[in-house]
């Protein structure tokens, strides 16, 4: 299916400051005909929304496509309501455990068995393998969305699969120990480093984030993907990294698909700092940028995050305590209103 048009919402998550995903979409067009695809449900409370909000304002029952971009509770827990209450038809998720026998060498403690590991990291991941055990219940096919895979009208750009297997899930913060460290991926502590807010000056042309953002292997294992709806580019991140980010710029230019001038982009993780960089943002342009955040969060987005965005180009605009809706070659839905476009801040966090 190569639709023409594209409907988005991002659906709010939480009700203090911690974020999530919950983000709903149908592709096709109202006369012929849609599909519905969700990624990420959020926790219990936005599954819940995304149910009602798929049989409301979407019209149906039937969801094409449910994708779990990571295994964190923020993105997993909702889908089992989604998965419960609705016809679905394909579930996208990693499934690391599956992969244990092959990856003993890359933990630490060498007395694990396949059968020890395997069951380690399925605790670990309790959220995603609860998603696993409902699908199997259901006889909803399960795929895993590695780098090249086409979910509707959307190709994986990242995670790879090896990186992800090798790399990533041995750094997880849950499972056990690893024998290395992901290249560039920074323990717990040195990810807590930082959250009190100082404050600098910034102009349009004087820029302070840098190239030093770094975020958990289990962010930087989110699915990245990227779809074309009549000559507009939506790229979907999730809590994807520099990393993830580059890597999926990287494997763009290999099959001929720029990242540049997008119509909508995801912004990662809720708009951290420890997310995008300018290396990253010049290669990753947008007319719109869209940001999911808890309505009370004092966190995110960060400034210089929408600053550096905003510089190049970018409208940006933020979940703000309810639905936000993105439309691409698809009629105004009744009832929505505009939101407020972030501005331009003389001063950002350090």
């Amino acid at each position: 299916m190569n639709p023409q048009g594209i409907e988005i919402d991002f659906l709010q998550v939480g009700d203090g400051e911690r974020s999530g995903d919950a983000i709903a979409l149908r592709y096709g067009d109202l006369t012929s005909g849609y599909e519905v695809m969700i990624i990420d449900g959020g926790n219990k409370a936005s599954g819940e929304e995304l149910v009602r909000h798929v049989q409301g304002i979407y019209g149906t029952f039937t969801v094409q496509h449910v994708v779990n971009t990571h295994p964190d509770g923020d993105h997993s827990s909702g889908l089992t309501e989604v998965l419960n209450n609705l016809d679905v038809k394909n579930l996208w998720m990693h499934r690391p455990w599956n992969y244990a026998a092959g990856l003993l060498d890359h933990f630490r403690d060498p007395r694990f068995t396949a059968g020890g590991l395997e069951a380690r990291i399925r605790d670990a991941l309790d959220a995603a393998h609860e998603l696993e055990r409902i699908a199997i219940g259901k006889k909803i096919p399960i795929h895993e969305p590695f780098q090249g895979s086409a979910i509707g009208p959307f190709v994986v750009l990242s995670p790879e699969r090896d990186w992800y297997l090798k790399e990533l899930v041995p750094n997880f913060s849950r499972t056990p120990d690893a024998k290395r460290p992901a290249v560039g991926v920074l323990g717990q502590f040195a990810q807590a480093v930082g959250d009190a807010a100082m404050w600098v000056a910034e102009a349009m042309d004087i820029e302070t984030l840098d190239e030093t953002g770094e975020t958990s292997a289990q962010n930087e294992s989110s699915v990245v993907m990227y779809g074309n709806f009549g000559g507009n580019g939506v790229l979907l991140t999730a809590d994807s990294g520099r990393q993830g980010l580059t890597r999926a710029i990287l494997y763009g230019r290999v099959v001929g698909m720029s990242l540049k001038g997008l119509n909508c982009l995801q912004v990662p993780h809720h708009g951290s700092r420890r997310n995008v960089s300018p290396a990253v943002l010049n290669e990753i342009t947008s007319q719109f940028a869209l940001i999911s955040v808890a309505p009370k969060s004092t966190t995110h987005p960060r400034r210089k995050v929408t600053n550096a965005l905003k510089r190049r180009g970018a409208r940006v605009y933020k979940t703000n305590g309810g639905l936000l809706n993105h439309a691409i070659n698809w009629p105004r839905r009744a009832g929505l209103s505009d939101a407020p476009e972030l501005p331009f801040y003389d001063r950002v966090e350090t």
